[in-house]
């Protein structure tokens, strides 16, 4: 379906003797039917294209003609030819609108596939959770879009450092972000390798962590360690545990525990390869703990872009159904 583009009036400056001279407002649609006119050289189908009559196209024509006072094609009732001072316009203008309309139909065919870079900051813990097993599914629903994704445990500022938007656990951010849960609360259970074992006792109730060599989290660098809290009837116990392994990330603490280093108090989602894979065995079955439930956040905005549309609604809608 072809569309008018109505566009403002601007002085147009010409050159006389090398210096620019300004001629008065020129009617911008002047030169977009000129050009298209030009392009073809039938002022029937130059107006068909741009979607107003003969009658019209010639009357602009016209008026831009006076409004440059100069003749710019040479007609008559078989042909249409370009004047010498037509072909020179055209060389100037012709790159120009060809630009314009590259870039307007590069907008408008992103408005329905989205394209572009997207940049996203989260911890590893949510990317491994939500993104990783998701991956290549989103490239295959949007090949135009490329992500770049950057990993840390802070709570960063994504607006300053130029992010589209963040995962991270629980609702702790600016008060100008919008918030959406992905998924359900997370939920802590305890692991080990099943070598652990091998010489140890397995425990049968939370007390007998006490016996064993755990292994601990910190949030961040120099940040709390994570208490090793549990529901039981409806209560919550926590114990202090004891190891001699520490890391500030879950993804050592789950290497660790595959290595035998030790038990480990991780997400359930986090370490559903292993649990797949019988690396790590679930101990303890019946105590657990729940936690928050991961967030994407990204700035207020009147108008969201697309790029960061498709990713927010593949990304909830893939992560939609909590795992057993």
């Amino acid at each position: 379906m072809n569309k008018k583009v109505i566009v403002r009036e601007t002085a147009l400056p010409v050159l006389l003797d090398g210096d620019p001279v300004s001629l008065g407002p020129v009617h911008l649609p002047g030169l977009v039917a000129f050009e298209a006119a030009a392009r073809v050289l039938n002022f029937a189908r130059a107006a068909a294209e741009l979607g107003v009559t003969p009658t019209a196209m010639s009357r602009t024509i016209k008026v831009l003609e006076g409004q440059l006072n100069v003749r710019l094609f040479n007609r008559t009732t078989r042909s249409v030819g370009l004047t010498e001072a037509g072909a020179a316009l055209n060389a100037s203008i012709a790159p120009s609108l060809a630009t314009i309309r590259s870039a307007l139909a590069e907008v408008s065919h992103g408005a329905d596939r989205p394209s572009g870079l997207l940049r996203i900051n989260l911890s590893y813990v949510a990317y491994r959770i939500f993104i990783e097993p998701h991956q290549d599914a989103f490239f295959e629903a949007f090949p135009m879009i490329n992500l770049e994704i950057s990993l840390d445990n802070q709570l960063s500022d994504i607006v300053s450092a130029g992010f589209d938007a963040g995962i991270r656990l629980g609702r702790k951010v600016q008060n100008d972000m919008v918030a959406v849960q992905l998924g359900e609360p997370q939920r802590r259970i305890v692991l080990a390798a099943p070598d652990y074992f091998g010489e140890r006792a397995a425990p049968t109730q939370i007390e007998d962590l006490l016996a064993h060599n755990c292994i601990r989290q910190r949030y961040s660098f120099g940040g709390r360690l994570f208490d090793w809290k549990f529901q039981v009837d409806g209560q919550m116990v926590q114990i202090d545990v004891q190891g001699r392994l520490m890391f500030d990330d879950m993804h050592s603490v789950v290497d660790a525990a595959v290595r035998g280093a030790g038990i480990a108090f991780v997400y359930a989602d986090f370490a559903r390869h292993e649990l797949a894979a019988g690396s790590l065995v679930r101990i303890l079955g019946t105590h657990g703990a729940t936690d928050d439930a991961f967030h994407i956040y990204y700035p207020h905005r009147s108008q969201m872009p697309g790029k960061l549309r498709a990713f927010v609604d593949f990304i909830r809608e893939a992560n939609g159904e909590a795992i057993d």
